[in-house]
């Protein structure tokens, strides 16, 4: 059960009970039906969308939404309805997707999964969680005298891609700040669980969705090395439905979740052949400035084409032919 909410509102600063819960949600006694059931049913179901992630849809019903909960915060609730989904769903900020947020007594929930690591992850959920405070006081007035309270935000990432990280970390906020200063008056910081096999133990434990979320990806992962992906997917596929990995979701959304996979490690693929695409082109556009900075200062020193030649050779690995080619182009005597 949550803390008793006069007990919260006081710690709040509220004066009332009814100026609070007139900003959030009052929970609703398990089984007690709502008036939006059966929109909340259908909005639950997965997203046909491929486009859409295997781990928000595994975490699209409640009861494993608290589950995640319980296993990030330590705690033990079970009323799952007590627990309010606001994902911004068709909501994209420049070609990135909310994965999920959630009301939860007087917190603010934003869980993001990423296979890659993400510097910008704390500007991108500060894009999000502004748009959802928009929505939670839309019709407060923002002008009045009187204090108008928030949920307190809370941002979380789980990560489980192929590059070597830390087991918890935090990313800041005030790191992409072009000047830095000691005490920024914006903040926000978002708590990163590395996921991956040996990372965190404890909380995989807590959580068995996100646990054997795991062994899929990894059954998946060791697979892809061996046989093209869709192979790798439906074989994975296979094995956890044979192993009770995951059984239920996989066997209801087996087309939906081949899909997403199929979707997701092309993506990481992707990702990936672009960043080395970036590095390579680092370092050939530095090769490039230190070509023509040793020639210069060769010339400068009065050496000849063909000792330039030989020290270009012998500190960038280069053959006879791409030492002529750097002399032709970085050899300027006006210079």
């Amino acid at each position: 059960m949550l803390l008793n909410h006069s007990i919260l509102f006081a710690r709040a600063g509220f004066s009332d009970e009814k100026r609070a819960t007139n900003l959030l949600p009052v929970p609703t006694q398990k089984g007690e039906p709502t008036k939006n059931a059966k929109q909340e049913d259908n909005a639950n179901h997965v997203n046909r969308n491929y486009k859409d992630t295997l781990f928000r849809a595994l975490f699209a019903e409640k009861k494993h939404l608290l589950s995640l909960y319980n296993a990030v915060n330590g705690t033990d609730y079970t009323n799952e309805d007590d627990l309010e989904v606001n994902t911004l769903d068709n909501v994209i900020y420049m070609k990135m997707k909310n994965d999920i947020s959630f009301l939860f007594g007087f917190s603010l929930n934003l869980y993001e999964h990423q296979s890659s690591m993400n510097p910008n992850m704390p500007l991108r959920d500060l894009f999000y969680v502004a748009d959802l405070l928009q929505k939670i006081v839309k019709d407060k007035n923002l002008y009045s005298s009187s204090r108008v309270g928030i949920p307190t935000p809370r941002f979380v990432m789980f990560y489980n891609g192929t590059d070597e990280e830390a087991a918890q970390l935090e990313l800041k906020l005030s790191d992409s700040f072009l000047q830095q200063v000691e005490d920024p008056e914006l903040e926000l910081k978002v708590k990163v669980y590395n996921i991956n096999p040996g990372k965190n133990p404890e909380l995989l434990e807590h959580c068995q969705r996100l646990k054997e979320y795991m062994i899929f990806v990894e059954k998946v992962r060791t697979y892809a090395t061996q046989m093209d992906i869709t192979a790798a997917v439906e074989r994975a596929v296979d094995e956890c439905i044979g192993e009770g990995i995951l059984a239920d979701f996989l066997s209801e959304h087996r087309a939906e979740a081949i899909a997403m996979s199929i979707y997701e490690y092309d993506e990481e693929k992707h990702i990936k052949a672009e960043r080395q695409e970036h590095y390579e082109r680092g370092r050939l556009e530095e090769m490039k400035r230190g070509l023509s900075i040793l020639t210069q200062t060769c010339l400068e020193l009065g050496l000849s084409q063909e000792e330039t030649m030989a020290k270009l050779r012998e500190k960038y690995d280069l053959s006879p032919e791409e030492a002529e080619n750097a002399i032709v182009r970085y050899w300027k005597q006006d210079i």
